[in-house]
């Protein structure tokens, strides 16, 4: 049975999503050369390594920019400073040559967002529990880090479990995310009406560098919660 995801109504939100099953724990599940190779670019400048594995939508701009920033302040939430979108923090890391490999799982989030220039959540399905549900937060923080850091989520989009947000366009949270023993992933691309077919094409081109890498794909089913 396909997941479902209870997704409440949202003039700007366009959101596509699908659950990952990698071969093998992400222990055992090395990123492959040519994806790491993408990780490294900067796509304003050189996406030879991202087109090369599929990419033909072209860098970011500032008007893709907007209309994710955008989507994220119809809530109240303010995206800006240590809260800007998760893919203007990876666009950042390219440019000053600080975008690593963490594990497989996130590495095809990373060359995904990165190019696509839309966030991107993934979240170990075995750390989160149904319902699952993805709305704008009225007011909320949790951790989003190993350390202890801790994001405000007040007024932003969030994907909730039954324990309550655990991932959103700006930070996941710490509880729900991959580790090395992950073998199944939830794949959030929160996308903006506003970009129109080049929400879909990443969400295709992301699920495509999934299978690439040996990981079998099934989209999950979106819905209203009155629906």
């Amino acid at each position: 049975m396909a997941l479902e995801l209870l997704v409440d109504d949202h003039p700007l939100l366009s959101l596509a999503a699908f659950v990952a099953t990698f071969p093998a724990p992400l222990e055992q599940c090395p990123s492959p050369p040519e994806l790491l190779a993408a990780l490294a670019e900067d796509p304003g400048v050189d996406a030879r390594a991202a087109v090369e594995l599929g990419w033909s939508e072209g860098p970011p701009d500032d008007t893709l920019r907007k209309a994710v920033r955008d989507l994220l302040r119809q809530g109240g939430f303010r995206p800006s400073g240590r809260s800007k979108p998760a893919s203007e923090f990876l666009l950042k890391a390219a440019r000053g040559h600080t975008l690593g490999s963490i594990n497989l799982a996130v590495d095809l989030c990373n060359v995904a967002s990165l190019h696509a220039g839309v966030p991107i959540s993934v979240v170990d399905l075995e750390r989160v529990a149904a319902p699952l549900r993805v709305g704008v937060v009225e007011a909320g923080e949790y951790v989003f880090n190993a350390s202890g850091q801790v994001i405000k989520i007040d007024g932003l989009l969030c994907l909730q479990d039954g324990a309550g947000p655990c991932a959103n366009p700006v930070k996941d949270s710490q509880r729900s995310k991959t580790h090395a023993g992950t073998r199944r992933t939830l794949c959030v691309v929160w996308g903006a009406t506003a970009l129109g077919a080049r929400v879909q094409a990443a969400a295709d081109w992301y699920a495509a560098l999934h299978a690439r890498c040996g990981a079998s794909v099934e989209k999950a089913v979106c819905s209203t919660p009155n629906g």
